[in-house]
């Protein structure tokens, strides 16, 4: 595996910081409310950013997911919702018309991609199934070649502004995990509908749009058989670029806490002289590194999709890891922690989501352990799931 942070690598990240740092982090506070942030996904485009999941034949960078996870730390630190409308463009549903979609529609939307043109939502939970696929109830009939879809999805983010839709769905009514494929829908189709909208805890909306007899064309089909497993595999790379954006809350956090210590006094002497405080400030940089190294090794073991036991651990980690540093940052800012107007606030709230999207922790831990339990009485003891 290959965690070397290269000249190239660094020179991007410091573009990337640079503007989120300079123009993201003054910005970030209008987005509390839902609304959508666009003057920084044209200046990412710009940039070249929104294109880091496309393949270079469609005028995207076509970077690994290590370099991916790279530049949503970076945004994250200063802005959790546009780190998650960018997840959007460089997450499963790129990774997902990329690879499965066939030539004539990734030539039309993946350059939109890049360019910020067509904004990317996927469709996975329902109203009563999220992480339990198996019993999803959305479906997908083909009739010659055409195809008829009709149900329910919930809890979507950018279904206002998307351009497209990855819908997984179930196929001519198979039932179970095997019944599962995925289409693509385009807001204009008629019988598609935005028919609810949520404000989150981090501020984005998130959405219920149902499908009402929606007439696609055959190509949309982008995965007929064997759609469960391909899921997992593409959604593998989600579950490395979620915990990369709650390792950049907790190190956005860390920064601006360590920061508030030095100018804020308290008692004639700055904050940071206490002793408590610094120790405060040296378990959350533990926590922060021992995370990283977890979240970089799942990132480099993709190929193309990363390692599924490696990405679950990262993520818990990076997820439970940015719970604990945003809320002693909030803890160290004192009562100013808790208004908007400071940025550890924000943080803390988009923090909580890490837990629960991209795959609950419960869900993988039980992941976790079935390959504990399976592999772990190799003669090498843990070091054969180390070494791996």
């Amino acid at each position: 595996m290959d965690l070397h942070i290269n000249e190239q690598r660094r020179l991007m990240i410091a573009s990337v910081r640079e503007l989120a740092q300079e123009k993201f982090k003054a910005r970030a506070q209008r987005y509390l409310d839902g609304t959508f942030p666009w003057e920084n996904i044209r200046e990412l485009a710009d940039l070249g950013v929104l294109g880091m999941s496309v393949p270079q034949e469609y005028g995207g960078l076509g970077l690994p997911v290590f370099d991916t996870a790279l530049i949503l730390e970076e945004i994250a630190k200063v802005c959790y919702v546009t780190a998650m409308a960018v997840l959007g463009e460089a997450g499963v549903q790129t990774r997902v018309i990329a690879t499965y979609a066939p030539p004539a529609i990734r030539e039309r939307i993946l350059p939109k991609v890049c360019s910020g043109e067509c904004i990317l939502a996927v469709c996975m939970t329902e109203p009563h199934a999220g992480t339990d696929v198996a019993n999803y109830r959305t479906n997908t009939v083909i009739k010659g070649d055409r195809l008829v879809l009709n149900g329910t999805k919930t809890l979507i983010s950018r279904a206002a502004e998307a351009g497209m839709f990855v819908v997984f769905t179930r196929i001519n009514g198979q039932p179970g995990r095997e019944g599962i494929g995925c289409v693509l829908v385009e807001p204009s189709t008629p019988g598609f509908a935005v028919t609810g909208t949520y404000h989150t805890l981090g501020g984005e909306n998130l959405h219920e749009v149902q499908f009402n007899d929606c007439e696609l064309p055959l190509e949309n089909l982008v995965i007929r058989e064997d759609g469960f497993r391909k899921l997992l595999n593409a959604f593998n790379t989600q579950r490395c670029l979620n915990p990369s954006i709650s390792l950049g809350l907790a190190e956005g956090a860390f920064d601006e806490a360590v920061r508030y210590t030095k100018e804020r006094s308290i008692f004639g002497r700055p904050v940071s002289e206490s002793q408590g405080i610094r120790w405060k400030l040296a378990d959350m940089y533990r926590d922060i590194e021992g995370a990283r190294g977890l979240l970089y090794k799942a990132c480099a073991s993709a190929n193309p999709f990363p390692d599924p036991f490696l990405s679950a651990v990262a993520k818990i980690t990076c997820n439970e890891t940015a719970m604990r540093v945003t809320s002693e940052a909030v803890q160290v800012h004192g009562g100013y922690g808790f208004t908007d107007e400071y940025l550890v606030s924000r943080l803390f709230r988009g923090a909580r989501y890490g837990t629960l999207g991209g795959g609950a922790t419960e869900t993988l831990k039980d992941l976790i352990s079935r390959r504990l339990v399976n592999e772990g009485d190799s003669p090498d003891g843990i070091m054969a799931l180390a070494l791996n």
